[in-house]
């Protein structure tokens, strides 16, 4: 599986278990879909729900004049997954991270989430 369509996958995921409240196997099953697991995909996934207090207190610190709670949940998800790759996935670097994110954004975000994702991205990099 192609880390783009890994990361999509890991979206879609992370997207399933905010809403729904689905657990991450379970989620992790549906996106997959009848393909074989992806050990980058498992990993983008547990990492980030793993992590998920810290990559949110970093978006919370980056964002002006607005509360985490207000985001889009898409956009929240892949800043999420922007932020996991920055700050703790060792082999991506961060211009990769920040690229893939901004690049999901303009597929699944609406017409202003991929430059305000990449602008947080950026702030949280600058800080690395």
């Amino acid at each position: 599986m192609k880390r783009r369509v890994a990361r999509e996958k890991a979206l879609q995921a992370l997207y399933q278990i905010d809403v729904s409240g689905a657990k991450p196997a379970e989620a992790l099953e549906y996106v997959l879909d009848e393909e074989k697991t992806d050990l980058f995909l498992q990993k983008l996934i547990e990492g980030t729900i793993e992590n998920v207090a810290d990559i949110d207190k970093e978006i919370s610190k980056h964002l002006e004049h607005w509360s985490i709670d207000r985001l889009a949940k898409v956009d929240l998800n892949i800043l999420r997954i922007g932020v996991y790759e920055i700050m703790f996935s060792e082999g991506v670097p961060q211009n990769v991270a920040i690229n893939e994110a901004v690049e999901i954004a303009k597929r699944f975000g609406d017409e202003k989430s991929s430059k305000f994702i990449n602008g947080i991205l950026s702030k949280v990099k600058g800080e690395g």
